[in-house]
Formats: structure tokens, C-alpha cells, sequence
């Protein structure tokens, strides 16, 4: 299992994302968001995923960048929680909904709080 978080494993395409919001479920753990659709398309990984924060929220482009750091980060040590305990392809997007800067082990904590729900949805 590798600590990375390739190229490959970052969902950009708008499409996806649209569809996402349209058709996917959502598991929610306040202030994280996690929307997540299983897809049949064949994939070069098996879980592509984006992170977002809203702006209405942080009206600073330095904050949000560096939320969306912290959540990136958080999600590429933690996604052998999912790796390792669901089958087949997914796509995610995290989205973070408080209204002040978090520290990265509360987004840790949070992250993992979602990863088990939806592995227990699943199973």
C-alpha cells in the first residue's frame, strides 16, 4: 500500500463531479462531507477523489488552499481504510463545511469517522 496521492487518483473531471453531486450518496460526520458514487467505468486506480471547501465560507484563497492541503494530506494517510476493506470502483468528493481553520488531527479524526461509516454501509 503506498502513501501516495498520484495523478491518476485526483477526480478533476467536471462531468463526474456533476454527477456526483446529482446521482451519489453522501456520508456526513460534521464539518466533513463525503459524496460517493460507485462507478462501473474501468479506471486506471480504484478510487479517484477531489476535495473542496467552499467559498462562502472562507473568503480568503489562502485558507481555503490551506484546508484543502490539510484534507488531501489527511486522505492520503487514511485511504487504506477504504483500500482495504471495500470492493470496486468509487468516486469521492470531501468537502468541508465549518466555519473556522481546523488542525490537521481533527481532520484526521474526522476523515476516518466518515471512512468507517461508509466501509459499514458497504459490508
Amino acid at each position: 500500500m503506498s502513501f501516495s496521492f498520484s495523478k491518476q487518483e485526483k477526480l478533476k473531471s467536471k462531468k463526474t463531479i456533476e454527477l456526483l453531486f446529482q446521482k451519489g450518496n453522501s456520508i456526513s460526520q460534521y464539518p466533513l462531507k463525503l459524496y460517493y458514487l460507485p462507478s462501473d467505468e474501468e479506471q486506471e486506480v480504484r478510487i479517484k477523489a477531489a476535495v473542496s471547501v467552499p467559498k462562502r465560507n472562507f473568503k480568503r484563497a489562502a485558507d481555503r488552499n490551506r484546508i484543502k492541503r490539510l484534507l488531501r494530506e489527511a486522505y492520503r494517510l487514511n485511504k487504506h481504510l477504504i483500500f482495504n476493506n471495500i470492493e470496486g470502483n468509487f468516486t469521492f468528493l470531501i468537502l468541508y463545511l465549518g466555519k473556522d481553520i481546523p488542525a490537521f488531527a481533527d481532520i484526521e479524526k474526522w476523515l476516518q469517522g466518515v471512512f468507517n461509516k461508509l466501509v459499514k454501509n458497504h459490508n
